[in-house]
């Protein structure tokens, strides 16, 4: 509930212009509350659940499938779920739309969203490896992670300039395919 009215505030006043403050007194609530679920501003856009449903679904993928495609459907699959529970409009889509959006427009969001990109880069290669990795198969899970999330963005960065039209697990897996000639559908 607070991170939907800080996107509101936000999409309607502006990321800088609208404070923690403002965001607590829209979700009627204290700013010590708000800091306490949002440790920073940027957290109220960045932060979401994602990375466990990711990891869950690398883990699921067949053991023996090459690794880009291993992760890739895993991340086409995962946001079918999320931005497409059924066929009413999905709250979790628009939060996403006006999530991305902001972190395009935003420099401070978009230099924290790295930080986001490692998290789900690691909980990614821990899906696939476990916590104690040999080097190399670490080295290459966390290449094709890094990889798989660079075409991820860049389907992204389109959908949100695009409105939220087109399919965005479809365009996830046209980046990927176009990143690694291979099918993610």
């Amino acid at each position: 509930m607070i991170q939907s009215h800080a996107m509101r505030l936000f999409t309607e006043h502006g990321y800088d212009a609208t404070t923690v403050n403002d965001v607590a007194r829209a979700s009627g609530v204290s700013p010590m509350t708000v800091y306490r679920h949002f440790p920073t501003k940027e957290d109220l856009v960045l932060q979401d659940r994602y990375d466990p449903f990711i990891a869950a679904r690398v883990a699921a993928r067949p053991a023996d499938e090459p690794l880009v495609r291993r992760i890739g459907r895993a991340l086409v699959d995962t946001t079918r779920t999320l931005v497409e529970p059924g066929t009413r409009p999905s709250p979790e889509k628009d939060l996403l739309l006006a999530r991305v959006r902001l972190m395009i427009d935003t420099p401070a969001l978009r230099a924290r969203h790295l930080d986001g990109q490692l998290a789900t880069q690691q909980a990614i290669v821990d899906a696939l490896l476990g916590d104690a990795p040999d080097p190399e198969p670490e080295f290459r899970a966390w290449a094709a992670a890094g990889a798989c999330l660079a075409a991820m963005h860049v389907a992204l960065t389109r959908w949100a300039r695009e409105d939220g039209r087109p399919d965005l697990p479809d365009l996830i897996a046209a980046a990927l395919a176009a990143a690694f000639d291979d099918d993610f559908g």
